[in-house]
């Protein structure tokens, strides 16, 4: 038997994942819990085999506390409606063995459940597309993610310099090749690239 638990702020779905699931011969719900502080302390007190997290839970998110389990034997499936890249390679670096979105069928999380007992990795096929892309390295320099992350804090071009002790010239030369680098029009877009590749870790 499949020992599961999940944890899901949402508790109308909540109660139908776990009839849905209980409904299989092979797999038992034996814990639910409403966010992310629950969903550790479950997986600690009742030691299943697989753990369903939402993302977005109020105290602890799904992938802060699939972070927090990283050390654990459970296996970690992330449940979302969200098919963002940063969220994504966030829980792929935190070892969640299944990403999956909401809105596909029952069928697939029960096969998903299944195959990731087997020692499978199943991601929805809506990221796949994402893979490569995350993979790929950081093109900026310690030097100038540390100017972004100024940028990002609001600071001026004058603070910028004033902080790193360089000349206002030097900082927007800085900010020009950043922008070149990272193929975008402006410092807002820099900053989402950067945030949303999951470069800001």
């Amino acid at each position: 038997m499949i020992r599961v638990v999940i944890a899901e702020d949402q508790g109308m779905l909540l109660g139908a994942l776990r009839s849905l699931l209980n409904m299989e011969d092979d797999i038992e719900v034996v814990g639910i819990g409403k966010n992310g502080e629950e969903a550790v302390a479950l997986v600690h007190e009742l030691q299943p085999d697989i753990c369903i997290m939402d993302i977005e839970m109020p105290v602890k998110t799904g992938l802060d506390a699939a972070e927090a389990l990283q050390d654990e034997a459970c296996k970690i499936i992330i449940l979302t409606t969200f098919a963002r890249p940063g969220y994504f390679e966030r829980a792929r670096k935190a070892g969640v063995r299944g990403y999956l979105l909401k809105d596909n069928p029952i069928e697939e999380l029960v096969g998903a459940i299944r195959d990731i007992m087997k020692g499978k990795r199943i991601y929805a096929p809506e990221l796949v597309d994402f893979v490569y892309e995350m993979d790929s390295e950081n093109p900026l320099t310690d030097r100038e993610s540390q100017v972004l992350e100024l940028v990002a804090e609001g600071k001026t071009t004058k603070e910028i310099a004033s902080t790193l002790f360089l000349s206002a010239g030097t900082v927007r030369n800085y900010i020009s090749t950043i922008l070149e680098k990272l193929q975008v029009s402006n410092r807002i877009e820099a900053i989402a690239r950067v945030k949303e590749k999951g470069w800001n870790k």
